[in-house]
């Protein structure tokens, strides 16, 4: 594989973390650290470094899962691809 474009902690995880520039519609491949996996998705926005990216479908209320641990809250419906920030996430913080 080549230097991926974003970061998965944990199998269990529901987003990864972008490690380079992501632009909307581009194919891009993540590593999941855990198991050593590979995961392919296409980006639905930009997404910065250090932003997350959603690996599934993620429906309003759900958890927002990063490093096995529940981070937030979605406030609103998120794809898989799409940028998961303040817009959609409600961190467990505040």
């Amino acid at each position: 594989m080549n230097q991926p474009y974003f970061i998965v902690h944990d199998e269990k995880d529901s987003v990864g973390v972008a490690v380079k520039e992501i632009k909307a519609g581009e194919t891009v491949e993540g590593w999941v650290m855990s198991n050593d996996a590979t995961i392919t998705i296409t980006a639905k926005q930009d997404i910065k470094v250090g932003h997350k990216i959603a690996l599934n479908d993620i429906a309003t209320e759900a958890k927002i899962i990063k490093y096995n641990i529940s981070i937030g809250k979605v406030v609103a419906p998120i794809t898989k691809g799409e940028h998961v920030h303040t817009h959609n996430l409600k961190t467990t913080r505040w």
